[in-house]
């Protein structure tokens, strides 16, 4: 009888055992297969955002961030870059809408300027091509830098003394302060301000990089058919969408009136004036998206699990339960890296000439 029942108890071990390693085969089949759905939807960040068309130097980057962070060539000697890109808030602001020059309320929230080199366009509207062209036309922006010519501009940068610095980022060039080099040496910059994060590492193989709430949120995100608009590498910023698929935007965000822009945001309608561009939006990208609330164009939505059921009603037509967004919201909770060291140091300004 003793036999009998050290032989039942040893298949019983063995019938525990088999069913332990059929379970663990089952799920690391079940998770290769999820990284593999992944990897078909998005990629890890690059190492450089650089491009052939802006040539990059170290004295370039260098010039570029001191500008970036230089307030003096705005007519107000208050607004620079990182007015509305600041460190300590992830490359944004924190606002729902960005103060610009001399007080001047900005229609839009400004997004994070991490990763932004890889977007489609720069702004909401899309209406600028690059961060060059971005930087560039900034100068004579009414809520930016509010310069009335490029030449006021340039006259601004040589009398705090930036010459040298020209010289030194674009050698053999008879005039160096030019608006299109200010321009060339901000995106410089601005190219090396890339985020890799937790669901980089993921994508590359380390399972481990991310939890086991974060892998769920991942599977719903797509399956419910968020990265049908947010994919590629920085999740999202590779198309327009309209903003609103199944409601007016305003009745789910609670997005107020716009004087600036005499009513509700309509979004690339306003640079193009064509109706089919009504409510048409560039998708955000959604890297670092945990620390840049408030959320969407105006900064309607201050919390992120709100922005995630917004997004699945108006855009999904879906109603998501609480443990969907707490999921979803672990998922993209991956997608935040670090601040570049090199960006969180505040450079030293040029002296300028003291005037009466």
């Amino acid at each position: 009888m003793k036999s009998t029942f050290l032989k039942r108890s040893a298949l019983t071990s063995l019938a525990i055992a088999a069913t332990v390693l059929v379970g663990l085969a089952v799920a690391e089949n079940t998770d290769k297969a999820l990284l593999e759905r992944a990897r078909g939807l998005f990629k890890a960040l690059p190492d450089t955002a650089h491009v052939d068309d802006y040539p990059h130097s170290s004295e370039r980057v260098e010039l570029g961030k001191k500008l970036f962070f230089e307030s003096r060539v705005s007519t107000d000697g208050r607004m620079s870059c990182a007015a509305c890109h600041s460190p300590s808030y992830y490359g944004g602001d924190s606002l729902a809408l960005s103060v610009g020059v001399h007080g001047s309320l900005l229609p839009r929230n400004a997004p994070t300027v991490f990763n932004t080199p890889l977007l489609i366009a720069q702004h909401y509207g899309g209406n600028r091509v690059s961060v060059e062209e971005q930087a560039m036309k900034a100068l004579l922006s009414p809520h930016a830098y509010g310069n009335k010519t490029y030449g006021e501009a340039e006259e601004r940068m040589r009398s705090l003394g930036y010459k040298p610095l020209f010289e030194k980022a674009f050698p053999n060039e008879k005039e160096p302060v030019t608006a299109e080099n200010w321009a060339t040496a901000i995106g410089a910059f601005e190219r090396t301000l890339l985020t890799p994060a937790p669901f980089d590492r993921y994508l590359k193989g380390d399972q481990k990089a991310i939890s086991k709430d974060a892998k769920i949120g991942l599977d719903k995100f797509m399956s419910f058919g968020c990265a049908g608009c947010h994919n590629g590498t920085v999740v999202g910023g590779q198309s327009f969408q309209k903003f609103g698929l199944t409601e007016d935007y305003w009745l789910a965000t609670g997005s107020k009136e716009m004087a600036l822009l005499k009513g509700r945001d309509k979004g690339k309608f306003h640079d193009t004036q064509k109706p089919e561009d009504t409510y048409i939006f560039k998708v955000p990208q959604l890297r670092n998206v945990a620390m840049t609330p408030p959320y969407f164009h105006d900064g309607s939505v201050a919390k992120l699990d709100d922005a995630v059921r917004i997004m699945a009603r108006l855009q999904l037509g879906k109603t998501l339960s609480d443990d969907d967004v707490s999921h979803i919201v672990a998922f993209l909770s991956t997608l935040t890296g670090e601040v570049p060291a090199h960006f969180a140091s505040v450079p030293i300004l040029p002296v300028a000439p003291y005037r009466n």
